[in-house]
């Protein structure tokens, strides 16, 4: 016979693992830095600075 308490249990969802390690998010700046200065006089290297910057606060 089942309790109710039994037939109301859930399994846990598996924990979330991240994508990027901290080493990722310093290769991923050193890339966006470079490619920052190869295009520094286009309007779009604002983005990419802002991506930098962002990139900085995570790893």
């Amino acid at each position: 016979m089942t309790t109710e308490t039994e037939t109301l249990k859930r399994p846990e969802p598996a924990q979330a693992r991240p994508v990027f390690s901290n080493e990722d998010f310093k290769l991923l700046r050193t890339a966006v830095a470079h490619y920052t200065q190869a295009i520094k006089d286009e309007p779009e290297s604002v983005k990419y600075s802002n991506l930098y910057h962002r990139l900085g606060r995570l790893g």
